[in-house]
C-alpha cells in the first residue's frame, strides 16, 4: 500500500472518517475507523502530517497520534469549512480537513497537554455550576469527550477519578 503523506480525520462519537493523500495530492486513502481501531491503524503508517478539526476530543487524539510519531495539527472548524466541496458528510469533512491542513496561511490551535486541558475543563464545568446549580447536571459530557472517551457513563467515572462524584 502506498503511504499517505497527509491525512485528515473527521472525529465523531464512534466512527471516524479518514482521508489521506500522497505527495502529489492524489487521494489514496478513504476509510472509516471505529474509535478502538484508530491507534492500531496509525501505528501501522509511516509518520505523516495529520489534520484534525478542533473539538472536545481533538487534543486527546493529537497527543496520542504524536506519540506514534505523526505531526498533528488542529484547526478551528470555521477555518476548515471553506474547503468542504459538497454536502455535510463525514467523508467530505475529512477531505476538507486534509486539504486545509496543507495550506500555508492556515492558523492552527496549539495542542493542549492533558493537565492543561483538565484544568480548563474544570473551569468550564464549574462556572455554570456556580451560577446555577441545576445547570451543572446539563454539562456532564465535556470531560469524557476531552479524555477521548465516549460512553454515557464515562462522565461519572471521569468525575469519580477526580474525586468529584460517585462511581456508577
Amino acid at each position: 500500500m502506498e503511504q499517505p503523506t497527509t491525512i485528515g480525520i473527521d472525529l465523531a462519537k464512534t466512527v471516524f472518517q479518514v482521508h489521506g493523500v500522497n505527495q502529489t495530492g492524489k487521494a489514496i486513502l478513504k476509510r472509516k475507523l471505529r474509535r478502538n481501531q484508530v491507534l492500531d491503524f496509525f501505528a501501522g503508517l509511516e509518520p505523516c502530517l495529520v489534520g484534525l478539526e478542533a473539538c472536545a476530543g481533538a487534543h486527546f487524539w493529537a497527543r496520542e497520534l504524536a506519540v506514534l510519531g505523526h505531526e498533528v495539527r488542529i484547526m478551528p472548524p470555521s477555518y476548515v469549512k471553506p474547503y468542504v466541496k459538497s454536502g455535510k458528510t463525514d467523508a467530505a469533512d475529512a477531505e476538507a480537513i486534509c486539504e486545509a491542513v496543507t495550506r500555508p496561511t492556515m492558523r492552527f490551535v496549539p495542542v493542549k497537554s492533558a493537565e492543561r486541558q483538565a484544568a480548563l475543563l474544570n473551569h468550564k464545568t464549574r462556572s455554570p455550576a456556580l451560577s446555577d446549580g441545576s445547570r451543572s447536571r446539563a454539562h456532564p459530557r465535556p470531560p469524557a469527550h476531552a479524555a477521548g472517551e465516549h460512553d454515557p457513563g464515562a462522565s461519572l467515572r471521569v468525575r469519580h477519578r477526580r474525586g468529584q462524584g460517585h462511581p456508577q
